[in-house]
Parts: structure tokens; C-alpha cells; sequence
């Protein structure tokens, strides 16, 4: 059984719990809408810098200063495809553990296999910085000195972690912090 629960420009949330014998897995998925903007202005980008690539090596000499022009079309280019992220996916297996997954647009995926006798218990946690101010769900795990983000490379939304801690709380059998909870719930219905 699949259902959308939360959506905004930048993302969407889905919830995946299925029946029979794969009750026990569930899987919350925070995917990355396509833009088209996004994308034109990322291959008109890459396609602007390859040009001026072009030019320089063709219809200049080739000396130092137009390799160094070269290496500084190439950070930009590099740098208009920064965010390659398509999906970030928490798979919950209560008797086994937690696989954190991210996947790019080129197909690659990455995934972690954290022990469900390993995690002590699930945070939200609020980063503020002086420019911005974002939502996080970590792990605090049994001999780490860090906290283990959940969703690493993508910011989503509070209304759409929440649920993802509720499960992580019921799966790592921890009590979540009700007054933790009524602050989430009223801070996501803000937004």
C-alpha cells in the first residue's frame, strides 16, 4: 500500500507499508521534484561553459591563462550541477535495522545499514544558522561521537520528518518525548 502524505515545491513525501509477508518493512521515501526550469537552466549552463571552453582551446593559443579559464568554466559547471540528489529513503525493518538510502539522477545509490541494536534513539533536531533555519532527523547511535543524519544530503520539511521519527521511535522501541511531539505537530501546522 502506498500513500502521499505531505508535498510542497521542493519535495515529496511517501509512505510505503505493505502487506503480507513484507509487514514488516517500511519504507518512507523524500523525493526531489523535477523543475524544468532547473534543468534548463542546468544544461544551458553546462552548455554556456562548454562554449566558452571551446572557444578559448580552438581559437586561442593554448597558454596557461586559458587553462585556467578552462579549470574555472569547469567549477562553474560543476557547481550548476551540485544538488545530482532524486530520492533519500529510510527502509525500516524493526527486528533487523534501519537502511538509509540515497539515490542520484545518474542512477547511482548509496546505501547504509545502521543495526536496530545500535540506535539508541531518534532526534529532531532544529539547525539555525545565521542565514537559515532548517529541520534534520538524526540518529543517536551507541559508540558514536556524532550524530548520524537521516536524510544527508536533502532539507525537507518538519511536517514530513515527523512521521519518519514516529516510525524510527516505534521501531527502535523508544517513547518519543510527547511534548517533543505537540512542538513538531504545531510548528509543521505553521507551515
Amino acid at each position: 500500500m502506498s500513500r502521499g502524505l505531505a508535498s510542497n515545491s521542493k519535495y515529496s513525501y511517501t509512505h510505503l507499508n505493505g502487506k503480507g509477508p513484507s509487514e514488516a518493512i517500511d519504507v518512507h521515501d523524500i523525493t526531489v521534484k523535477k523543475s524544468r526550469l532547473r534543468i534548463f537552466s542546468s544544461y544551458s549552463g553546462a552548455a554556456v561553459f562548454l562554449t566558452a571552453t571551446l572557444y578559448l582551446v580552438v581559437l586561442k593559443e593554448l597558454c596557461i591563462s586559458s587553462i585556467w579559464s578552462i579549470l574555472v568554466c569547469f567549477s562553474l559547471a560543476k557547481v550548476v550541477h551540485h544538488k545530482p540528489v532524486k530520492k533519500e529513503s529510510v527502509v525500516i525493518m524493526p527486528a533487523f535495522g534501519v537502511q538509509l538510502e540515497t539515490h542520484y539522477w545518474s542512477g547511482r545509490v548509496i546505501r547504509r545499514f545502521i543495526p536496530i541494536s545500535k540506535i539508541l534513539k531518534p532526534v529532531l533536531n532544529e539547525c539555525v544558522t545565521p542565514v537559515t533555519c532548517h529541520w534534520s532527523l538524526a540518529l543517536i547511535l551507541r559508540d558514536e561521537d556524532e550524530l548520524t543524519l537521516v536524510f544527508q544530503k536533502l532539507q525537507p520539511p518538519v511536517r514530513m520528518l515527523v512521521p519518519v521519527w514516529k516510525a524510527l521511535c516505534a521501531a527502535t522501541e523508544c517513547k518519543g518525548n510527547q511534548h517533543h511531539l505537540n512542538l513538531c505537530a504545531r510548528n509543521s501546522a505553521k507551515k
